[in-house]
């Protein structure tokens, strides 16, 4: 059976546009697929098709390319863009796509949805996972009226969407949130919402860093922008966000505190700053010379790209032997997880870390391994 050639998807704005990028090598079969999608265009500079995400989404791209194609969406990281995928895409009898429309009820009710969640200030991100979440749901049951959708509608979509696209536990319990609070605050049907279940969650250890690795990963960047960025990460268990959210005035220097503002869960905290990193920082800022946010992209004022960052961590792991898949969250796992092991209460990694439950925190005592190494084998008194 002969490979199939790799397509690329990248969701991206290009030329303040939101467009879905396909990269993968010249293929006239391929190429030919591509222009049956309405508004596909070629970019000179990018060197890569695109298509409108207002018009399609990856479960279209997926359809499409169905086995033509091997589809890497690799580059889909965020929880609302996979919920916004076609559950059922279909190629209408001319070649081009066709996406299942909702009806205006839902339409007005997922609306309806998004303003009552605006009124409770949930954030940005969670308005837009939980509506996409809506979106996604009720377009599966587009042919079924909203105030009919019972229990066993939700297992359906479970076992016929969730589970089919092989998502995780946490994706799923994001869907069973959105529609548990829709069904609660905007419609009542035969849905009863104290029955709907959770999917159990596997008991995954977080991935964690040796120090000597850390350390090869934070040594690895020229560019003093891109050290002190994966520096900070470490230094103070940041989240991706927390950290391209920081501002000039979260810098404490005098009390040698950072200020992490409105982060998850709309919590603030404080966590301190080693004299190290401080000196790191007023490095990079006589350097950068930001002049809003602490890391700033190729636009003054304006906000470092998330993707960027990741591509910082990419090109500073090629640069060291470390061949596991490394993401920036193994930072801050690697910093509560070697904090532990110098003895820091659990308590204290809690409040550092933001974590509103213990429990949260409790699993890095099983990946510590300092108690672990101490503790001899049976088989070495053989």
């Amino acid at each position: 059976m002969p490979k199939l050639t790799s397509v690329k998807v990248i969701p991206a704005e290009h030329k303040n546009e939101p467009r879905i990028l396909l990269f993968f090598p010249k293929d006239k079969e391929l190429i030919q697929l591509v222009k049956k999608f309405k508004d596909a265009r070629w970019s000179f500079t990018l060197r890569a098709w695109h298509i409108p995400q207002k018009e399609y989404s990856v479960s279209d791209v997926f359809a499409l390319f169905k086995g033509k194609a091997w589809i890497d969406y690799s580059e889909v990281t965020n929880a609302h863009q996979k919920l916004n995928a076609v559950i059922k895409p279909s190629v209408s009898s001319s070649g081009t796509l066709k996406k299942e429309e909702l009806r205006k009820e839902a339409l007005d009710k997922i609306e309806k949805f998004r303003f009552w969640l605006q009124s409770k200030r949930y954030s940005p991100n969670t308005i837009e996972t939980y509506t996409d979440a809506m979106r996604s749901f009720l377009r599966f049951f587009s042919e079924k009226n909203i105030q009919d959708i019972c229990n066993e509608d939700l297992i359906i979509y479970n076992n016929e969407y969730i589970l089919a696209n092989h998502f995780s536990e946490s994706f799923q319990n994001q869907v069973v949130n959105a529609v548990k609070l829709f069904f609660k605050t905007v419609e009542n049907s035969h849905l009863n919402i104290e029955n709907i279940h959770r999917p159990k969650r596997a008991k995954k250890l977080p991935n964690v860093l040796s120090k000597e690795d850390v350390k090869a990963i934070l040594n690895a960047p020229i560019n003093i922008k891109h050290k002190a960025m994966l520096s900070l990460i470490y230094a103070c268990g940041l989240r991706c966000g927390e950290l391209l959210s920081l501002k000039l005035n979260d810098i404490d220097s005098d009390r040698m505190i950072l200020h992490i503002k409105n982060a998850k869960g709309k919590k603030d905290r404080i966590v301190p700053l080693s004299e190290k990193i401080i000196t790191l920082l007023r490095d990079y800022y006589k350097a950068a010379k930001p002049q809003h946010f602490l890391f700033e992209g190729q636009v003054k004022g304006m906000r470092y790209d998330e993707r960027s960052l990741q591509n910082v961590l990419k090109q500073s792991l090629a640069k060291t032997s470390i061949t596991k898949p490394v993401t920036l969250h193994w930072l801050r796992h690697s910093y509560a997880t070697h904090l532990l092991e110098n003895g820091t209460d659990l308590r204290y990694i809690q409040e550092l870390l933001g974590h509103r439950s213990s429990k949260t925190t409790e699993i890095y005592t099983h990946v510590s391994t300092k108690s672990i190494q101490q503790i001899k084998s049976p088989f070495d008194y053989l």
